[in-house]
């Protein structure tokens, strides 16, 4: 009996061992050396709080186009984001002498050159500036990460792996070839799946991440085994001679 013992035993260790090629990242990083970076501007979305500045030689001239005119520095985000312009679902926001704008389809770029030019050709300012910056972009990190949560970014652009590096990278147990992500634009989900051993991503459109994304790392198989009936190796030894000793007795 004590041989079965031991052969469950070193089958049980061996089933829950995690090998250095699921743990290792970027195993293939040396085929994706010098490699083009794409950085990829994301189009403005619901939900999305803008700060907009407008402004023109003539300072005075440019303050009924600003929400507020020409407050201090030093404004907390919590303040900037209620004083900020918020996107409706129909992809819009009110502003100033303007009125209703559209923001569809448009990156903040864009909604820039776009002010500028009604601005212009509608005899309101003279060679105005306009200057709008994304002032909520966030992603949520879940799973199997030392430090799951929401986390906000003020850079136009992050890579997974900074997002990652803000819930302080993954356990021991997250699933490093299945990091799911998950992807709100232009009114679809895209859920897609990352293998982080392989470098190949880096060159995807998924290594950038755009505001309101969503990554969730799930468990490793020795992860969701021990989370299971069983429980933990001390439990299955004790559940594994209980059960031979009642064969054993029987079989006598």
């Amino acid at each position: 009996m004590r041989k079965i013992q031991i052969i469950g035993l070193l089958f049980l260790i061996l089933n829950s061992c995690v090998s250095k090629k699921e743990i290792w990242y970027l195993q293939d990083s040396a085929d994706f050396n010098n490699t083009a970076l794409n950085y990829s501007i994301p189009k403005i979305q619901p939900n999305d709080i803008l700060k907009i500045e407008v402004s023109a030689l003539i300072k005075e001239s440019a303050i009924p186009y600003n929400k507020t005119a020409g407050l201090a520095g030093g404004q907390s985000i919590e303040l900037m984001q209620l004083e900020g312009y918020l996107v409706s679902n129909e992809y819009t926001i009110k502003f100033p002498v303007l009125g209703v704008i559209s923001t569809d389809n448009k990156t903040v770029q864009e909604l820039e050159n776009y002010l500028k030019k009604q601005l212009e050709d509608g005899g309101h300012l003279i060679n105005p500036s306009v200057d709008i910056r994304l002032i909520n972009a966030k992603v949520t990190v879940l799973g199997e990460v030392n430090a799951p949560g929401v986390y906000n970014f003020s850079e136009q652009n992050i890579t997974l792996l900074q997002a990652l590096g803000y819930a302080s990278d993954l356990t021991i147990n997250g699933k490093r070839e299945d990091i799911k992500l998950i992807r709100e634009t232009d009114g679809n989900r895209i859920i897609t799946n990352i293998d982080l051993t392989s470098a190949e991503f880096l060159t995807s459109e998924y290594n950038q991440i755009r505001p309101n994304d969503v990554i969730i790392v799930n468990p490793n198989n020795p992860k969701v085994k021990s989370a299971g009936f069983i429980g933990n190796v001390g439990t299955f030894i004790s559940v594994f001679s209980i059960i031979l000793t009642t064969v054993v007795l029987i079989t006598r």
